[in-house]
């Protein structure tokens, strides 16, 4: 049984970063620009707030996997924090050392600002310990903030529930507390980017909706679903924010059907739990795979507008079958090598990106 709400969120979601990025980065864009103008706008642009998708069903799951009843934390807070990790930077830096080959591979065919400068060790080094942002060391592929962020998100909630020891009642309190603190503070001030105050509401949002879809809904989780969506509406007055009216709404949707399971039969159900499933390696591995196919098409393909549009959707394409292959290769047998037991209450949270 799959959640099946959950898989249509992420492969959606999925799919619009890579082909942000394919219309951020790279020239092919900017040719095919020339007779798709909105649509490649519209795609370099606002499709990058389809991060918050990925940012309110990492809070959900998170949830789920941590403090299913919204009963305080973790007798191994620490151990919880180190499984997180284990399961993001191994496929992570493989994914860093494919990008960093692909940029030297592909500064040989095209001169862009897409491509970044050759990878020091240090640069490496900060990536594996998910720090490069926080250090100050350029990323080395496209959405690599977002697995730190992901990783200080989820660290952060793990010491909320520690720090509520075993007052069921400070729970809710916590996570309204850093909502508030994100939405009417930190995520107005673009400095805070490289930090997970900055994005909490969004997360803090999702951990909200798991528990408020309990069928059961304690009268002190719907309150807090209540107050945190009240704070986002109070948020967006302030300063209204695309990404957080995406969250709210993509939160107010995991409230209703994020629960809700299917069987995953038929080939249009088969198609979303394949992509779902593989959404996380998609998203590791797109952009070296994007850089060399744009720049296959620079060197080799004339600057045609139709044509470089075909590498469009070549890349595209080419970025799903390497994510399979990434995720069948690379992923799940380094997911086997580190896999861990979980400590109760908590256990290895499905994947929120």
């Amino acid at each position: 049984m799959k959640f099946g709400v959950i898989n249509i969120l992420k492969a959606g979601a999925a799919q619009l970063i890579v082909l942000h990025h394919l219309a951020f980065y790279g020239p092919m864009a900017d040719h095919l620009r020339h007779i798709l103008p909105e649509l490649v706008d519209w795609l370099a642009g606002s499709a990058r707030i389809a991060v918050q998708v990925f940012l309110v069903v990492g809070g959900f799951l998170a949830a789920k996997s941590l403090a299913p009843n919204a009963q305080p934390g973790s007798a191994d807070p620490l151990g919880a924090i180190w499984r997180r990790y284990i399961k993001l930077a191994p496929p992570f830096l493989a994914a860093t050392l494919v990008a960093a080959l692909a940029t030297a591979l592909a500064s040989r065919w095209m001169t862009h600002d897409s491509l970044s400068d050759p990878a020091t060790l240090g640069q490496l080094a900060a990536h594996a310990l998910l720090l490069h942002s926080v250090l100050g060391y350029p990323s080395l592929s496209a959405g690599a903030w977002y697995v730190a962020i992901d990783f200080q998100l989820y660290a952060l909630a793990v010491a909320m529930l520690w720090l509520a020891g075993r007052r069921a009642w400070m729970v809710p309190g916590l996570v309204a507390l850093g909502c508030a603190l994100s939405l009417l503070h930190f995520n107005l001030d673009p400095d805070w980017d490289n930090w997970a105050p900055y994005f909490f509401g969004s997360y803090g949002l999702g951990m909200a909706a798991w528990w408020a879809g309990d069928p059961r809904r304690k009268a002190g989780s719907m309150l807090l679903l209540m107050a945190v969506c009240m704070l986002a509406l109070v948020a967006l007055a302030i300063d209204f924010r695309s990404r957080l009216a995406l969250a709210l709404v993509v939160a107010c949707v995991l409230v209703l059907f994020g629960r809700m399971r299917t069987g995953g039969e038929g080939r249009a159900w088969a198609s979303v739990n394949w992509l779902a499933q593989i959404s996380y390696a998609v998203f590791l591995i797109h952009f070296p795979v994007c850089l060399l196919v744009n720049a296959a098409f620079t060197r080799f393909v004339p600057a045609d507008p139709a044509l470089q549009g075909l590498g469009v959707l070549t890349a595209w394409a080419a970025s799903l079958a390497a994510g399979a292959l990434f995720y069948r290769l690379v992923e799940v047998p380094l997911g086997r090598l580190f896999q861990a037991p979980a400590a109760a209450p908590a256990g290895a949270v499905a994947r929120g990106a």
